[in-house]
């Protein structure tokens, strides 16, 4: 299996750092495979891009190294299955509230007789080599996002779920469900102790933690937390911080 990069940092015990692709276009993808991360989702669910065109971000993140991840716009097998044939080598999936959907998520993820997975990996077994069918189950990175109040109730039974890599947390729809205006590197009292309480019960079950943040430091502090995975903003937020900042000096 090849593109892993992710999984290597994982084996060598170390935490990872993910970068996050909303803008359609392989110019920008192949930028941000051209830096330091260990793994890059291309997002389908509140960025800017389609199947068609995340394909095509694939291919231009390809030659990088990098772990290609997507997250999928809902808990949706067709969309799943067709961002893990066309390369894909792990997939975020949104808005998981209890341990049914976290079931369905990994039978979708997986071939049987562990799962439900269709078999046509068409660019999948071209990019990952000709045993693809027979490593993608133990290969394929599953995350699931918890991000409610609802998902927090049921999280110690979502991290149980056979086959499950880990969890994702979505810091700003949980923050929204607990009453609070949303926005990443959450600093209140319960949102953090829910944070927590996420992060145990992936330890408790020896699955990995992900957390998606803006700033590096709280990145770095998420690290030293004890998450396995940290997200550093979004390409269209370096971007816009970039040109803010340089505009801003411009006018200075």
């Amino acid at each position: 299996m090849k593109l892993t990069k992710l999984h290597d940092i994982w084996a060598a015990g170390k935490p990872a750092v993910n970068g996050w692709c909303s803008i359609p276009s392989t110019v920008t993808a192949e930028m941000m495979s051209l830096n330091d991360f260990d793994s890059l989702t291309i997002d389908l669910q509140h960025g800017l891009v389609d199947y068609q065109t995340a394909l095509t971000m694939l291919q231009a993140m390809n030659a990088s190294g990098i772990t290609p991840l997507a997250r999928v716009p809902w808990n949706e097998p067709g969309i799943i299955m067709k961002l893990l044939d066309a390369g894909a080598l792990g997939i975020i999936c949104p808005m998981v509230n209890t341990p049914e959907e976290a079931q369905q998520f990994v039978s979708t993820m997986r071939y049987a007789p562990n799962g439900s997975r269709s078999s046509g990996p068409t660019r999948a077994a071209m990019i990952h080599g000709a045993n693809y069918h027979f490593e993608a189950d133990d290969a394929l990175v599953s995350l699931a996002m918890v991000e409610t109040v609802e998902a927090l109730e049921n999280v110690e039974k979502i991290a149980a779920t056979e086959g499950l890599s880990g969890i994702y947390i979505g810091p700003s729809d949980l923050a929204v469900s607990m009453g609070y205006a949303p926005g990443l590197d959450r600093k209140e009292d319960d949102v953090d102790a829910a944070i927590g309480r996420i992060l145990a019960a992936c330890k408790a079950s020896g699955i990995k933690a992900a957390i998606h943040c803006l700033s590096p430091e709280y990145l770095k502090s998420a690290h030293a937390r004890g998450f396995d995975l940290a997200t550093l903003g979004s390409d269209i937020r370096l971007f816009d911080m970039s040109i803010k900042s340089q505009i801003s000096l411009a006018r200075s």
